[in-house]
């Protein structure tokens, strides 16, 4: 298999554990750390804004190309194996029947509040007399 076909298939592996994250928030047996770290992943990769918006060159697509998937791939290894199994088959089944990854609203607001904090931060850092 060529360059361009190993990087489709390891998209299409991190799309479908982008979903898998999703159904392990809502399983019983995902332990509390990896639920809480998924549902952050999750609430991002579905995110419709990027924490860094991919008009910046260079640094626009490194929340996509390493940030994103290195994220994935912690939180699915803090997963027990029986819940790995069991949301990876109904994320399977979502992305056969469905087409397409949902889409997630407080993910967005997530990175729109994280906007907002990093601009007021900004704001008191180069401004210290406002306090």
């Amino acid at each position: 298999m060529n360059l361009n076909g190993n990087l489709k298939v390891w998209a299409k592996r991190i799309k479908r554990d982008g979903v898998t994250l999703w159904f392990a928030g809502r399983h019983p047996d995902t332990p509390w750390h990896a639920k809480a770290l998924g549902l952050l992943v999750v609430a991002y990769a579905l995110s419709p804004i990027d924490l860094i918006p991919d008009f910046i060159p260079v640094l626009g697509y490194v929340d996509d190309v390493l940030l994103l998937p290195a994220l994935i791939w912690l939180t699915v290894k803090l997963l027990p194996e029986s819940v790995l199994a069991e949301c990876r088959g109904q994320a399977d089944a979502w992305m056969a029947e469905k087409g397409a990854k949902p889409s997630s609203r407080a993910g967005a607001i997530m990175i729109i509040a994280l906007w907002a904090a990093m601009g007021i931060a900004a704001g008191l850092w180069l401004n210290p007399q406002s306090l």
